[in-house]
C-alpha cells in the first residue's frame, strides 16, 4: 500500500542552544548528536542540506520535501532506522510491523497512521532528535532535568543557489569564527567535513548546495565549489576578533577602519538569523503575501531589510511571530 505525505516544503535554517549555554556537547556527545540527527532525519524523510554542532548549540540547514510518496516497505526501513532494537512500549520490532502490515487490518492502519503522522515535519523531526538526545544524555551522565535552553528557532531560507550557499557556509565556518580551527575541513561536527569523507547523505545535501543533481559524477566539482564558497567567507573570522596585532592594526588603517565585504556580511547573517526569512526581495514578499502578513497593524509595510551584496535580504521578526517546536 502506497501513501503521499504532503508538507508546506521549504528550506529551514533550525537553530537551539543548550540551558544557560552549558557546554554539554563534547566530543562524546557531538558524535552521539550527529548519529541521531542522520538517523532521525532519514526517518522523517527531510534533506539535511549541513549543519554544525558546537559545543552548547547546534545549526542545521534542513530541507523539507513537498510530497513523498511511501509505501509499507519503506515504512519498515524507516522504523529499523529509528528503532533497530525495536520499540519497547509497543513491544514492536521492524519484522512485527512487517506482518503487521501484511495483514491489512485495522492495527497495521493504526501503526501506518502513527508513522506517517511523524515523517515530512519540521517540528516534529527537531522535537524527536532533541528529546532523543536529551534521553541519551541523562542517561549517560546519571542526571536529569532540561538539557535544552528552549524548542528551536528557524529561518525560512530561499531555495536559491547563491542564498543557500551564504547559508550553509554561515554555518560550517561556526568552528573557525569560535576559534576553534582556523580550516572547517578540520572540525569533525560539520555537514562539510562530513561530505569530504564521503558521508552519502552530506554529499548528497552539498550537491544540492551547489545545484548538481547528478547522483555519482559531480561530487568532487560540489567539493570543490563549495569549498570555494567557504574560502571566499572565510575572513568572517576577523568579525569576533577582541583584541587587535600590530599587523591587523595596520590592516585596519590602511582600509581606513572599513570591513571587508565578507565580514559585514557576516555580521549582518548573524543579525538576520533571527529573523523570520533570508533571501532576494521577491522571495520575501511572496512570503508576507502568502501568510497576509505584508503589513503592520497600523497599515506600514513589513520591513525588509538588505544584507549589503546586493542580492540578499532579511525580513525583520513580526510581532507574534511562533517559535518552533
Amino acid at each position: 500500500m502506497k501513501r503521499i505525505i504532503k508538507s508546506e516544503g521549504g528550506i529551514y535554517h533550525c537553530m537551539s542552544r543548550t540551558v544557560q549555554g552549558r557546554h554539554f556537547l563534547d566530543r562524546g556527545a557531538q558524535e552521539v548528536f550527529r548519529k541521531m540527527l542522520w538517523r532521525v532525519a532519514d526517518f522523517s524523510g527531510l534533506k539535511i542540506l549541513t549543519y554544525c554542532v558546537m559545543h552548547n548549540h547546534f545549526h542545521l540547514l534542513v530541507e523539507v520535501v513537498p510530497e513523498q510518496e511511501i509505501d509499507d516497505a519503506e515504512l519498515v526501513r524507516r522504523f529499523a532506522v529509528l528503532y533497530p532494537k525495536g520499540h519497547k512500549r509497543l513491544n514492536l520490532r521492524s519484522n512485527d510491523l512487517a506482518l503487521h502490515l501484511e495483514a491489512d487490518d485495522a492495527r497495521a492502519e493504526a501503526l501506518r497512521e502513527w508513522l506517517l503522522g511523524r515523517m515530512g515535519d519540521l517540528s516534529i523531526f527537531i522535537k524527536t532528535l532533541k528529546q532523543r538526545f536529551s534521553v541519551w544524555y541523562n542517561r549517560t551522565h546519571d542526571s536529569f532535568g532540561a538539557v535544552w535552553a528552549e524548542r528551536f528557532k528557524s529561518v525560512l531560507v530561499e531555495g536559491r543557489r547563491h542564498v543557500l550557499q551564504t547559508m550553509a557556509a554561515y554555518i560550517d565556518l561556526n568552528p573557525v569564527r569560535a576559534g576553534i580551527v582556523k580550516d572547517p575541513k578540520d572540525y569533525r561536527f560539520c555537514g562539510y567535513t562530513e561530505a569530504l569523507v564521503g558521508h552519502s547523505r552530506a554529499l548528497s545535501g552539498l550537491r544540492r548546495l551547489m545545484g548538481v543533481f547528478i547522483e555519482d559524477g559531480d561530487s568532487r566539482a560540489a567539493l570543490e565549489g563549495y569549498r570555494s564558497v567557504l574560502l571566499s567567507q572565510r575572513n568572517l573570522r576577523d568579525v569576533n576578533e577582541t583584541t587587535f596585532s600590530k599587523e591587523s592594526g595596520a590592516k585596519a588603517l590602511a582600509g581606513r577602519g572599513q570591513l571587508s565585504a565578507a565580514s559585514r556580511l557576516g555580521c549582518r547573517l548573524r543579525f538576520f538569523s533571527m529573523s523570520k526569512a533570508l533571501g532576494s526581495e521577491l522571495f520575501l514578499r511572496k512570503v508576507l503575501s502568502d501568510a497576509r502578513l505584508g503589513r503592520t497593524p497600523s497599515g506600514r509595510k513589513r520591513p525588509i531589510r538588505h544584507l549589503g551584496d546586493g542580492i540578499l535580504c532579511g525580513l525583520c521578526s513580526i510581532s507574534g511571530r511562533r517559535e518552533n517546536g
